[in-house]
């Protein structure tokens, strides 16, 4: 089991920035997978970001050139930095955690972190 805490969210007006965090905790494998989802109301979850174990990076297009994610391997920790934000932007961010070991595909969601962006 691996256990995800979110942290960060909150209420910003437009053109703000707001950083997210999320620490991982648990049965952690090494080589992994950490990403931010979110979804807004009446919308399906949609991927913002995402970033290996190894540092290579994946951007939903309404995020690149705005929003950067990282991560601290020791730490076993993501964060999502999120600039120039939109009220498009307001959604809950899910923090999730992937893997596949031996063949198996391991998946884990966190509770969600509320981001409202006003305009």
């Amino acid at each position: 089991q691996v256990q995800l805490v979110e942290s960060g969210g909150g209420l910003v007006q437009a053109g703000g920035s707001l950083r997210l965090s999320c620490a991982a905790s648990g049965s952690i494998f090494s080589i992994n997978t950490m990403g931010w989802y979110r979804q807004a109301p009446g919308k399906q979850r949609e991927l913002v970001a995402a970033i290996t174990s190894g540092g290579s990076t994946n951007y939903a297009d309404s995020a690149k050139g705005r929003f950067t994610i990282s991560r601290d391997n020791a730490k076993n920790t993501v964060y999502l930095q999120m600039n120039s934000l939109k009220p498009e932007d307001t959604a809950v961010y899910y923090c999730n955690w992937r893997t596949i070991r031996l063949g198996v595909p391991y998946n884990y969601w966190g509770q969600g972190t509320q981001v409202t962006v006003s305009s």
